[in-house]
């Protein structure tokens, strides 16, 4: 990982709450929240992503608005309270492993579920990857991108380990 996780918890320490309001802010536009159109792709994204908005629904008390459009959804002010309670409950070293994992995935969502430990690394990663992955399927690898999908499932799992 080109971050030294042990080394970045003080930091995030430092600047907690500006983290933490960021991260709510961020929420806003999770990828899990854009739903594709595509009824094949849709019925993946059903079997990978609804299991993470049903378990935030459940854990963490709100209820996420997602579409199938470019516009960003409306969101509960509920659900800002709720994911900024949940990350102040978090250790320091919790909410470091949380941050790079949800810029890295461009999901707080799933990174709450990873590091609560609800879904592994690989799934984390199989999630984040979906339509990437869907697309190489479809239409052929990118070894460029495949470089990328890599580098990214082993931070994922450095993540993972790390906040065990």
């Amino acid at each position: 990982m080109s971050v030294n996780l042990k080394k970045s918890v003080s930091e995030i320490a430092k600047d907690r709450q500006i983290i933490i309001e960021k991260l709510v802010k961020f929420s806003l536009t999770d990828m899990l929240l854009f739903w594709s159109a595509n009824e094949d792709l849709a019925k993946h994204q059903q079997k990978l992503w609804l299991p993470v908005l049903n378990w935030a629904k459940q854990d963490l008390e709100t209820k996420y608005k997602t579409t199938k459009t470019l516009d960003v959804p409306e969101q509960d002010s509920h659900a800002g309270e709720k994911l900024k309670l949940f990350l102040q409950s978090l250790s320091d070293k919790e909410l470091t492993g949380f941050y790079f994992a949800a810029l890295n995935m461009r999901s707080v969502l799933l990174a709450a579920a990873l590091v609560k430990g609800k879904i592994t690394a690989q799934q984390a990663y199989e999630a984040s990857c979906l339509e990437e992955l869907w697309q190489a399927e479809k239409w052929g690898n990118d070894e460029a991108a495949d470089c990328r999908r890599k580098s990214l499932l082993e931070e994922l799992k450095e993540i993972e380990t790390f906040v065990k």
